[in-house]
């Protein structure tokens, strides 16, 4: 199987950028650390746009992002920022390496 990238952007409600960062960065640790498909786990803020957040995530293969998707660590993610995110969009992409 071959790896796969997600590119994902997460759209904030106003003015809850801030609180969601740390809450993400906690979610990023927790899967580096406690899931071994996930490769890489980066996120991002657009200088011109404090209403989103980029996310770029790189597992082992589509059972990983799966183990992913339905890990606790997701779950308490979405707990913790219920009401601050309005919409989130991910693209499943194949890396080039």
């Amino acid at each position: 199987m071959s790896k796969l990238a997600i590119m994902g952007t997460i759209e904030v409600a106003a003015g809850k950028r801030d609180q969601v960062v740390p809450l993400l960065m906690a979610h990023r640790a927790r899967c580096l650390k406690d899931e071994p498909g996930t490769l890489q786990f980066e996120v991002a803020l657009p200088r011109d746009d404090d209403s989103r957040v980029l996310l770029y995530e790189v597992y082992q293969d589509d059972a990983a992002f799966e183990m992913h998707r339905n890990s606790a660590s997701i779950a308490q993610r979405r707990q913790e920022t219920e009401g601050m995110d309005v919409k989130v969009i991910a693209t499943r992409c194949t890396p080039v390496e």
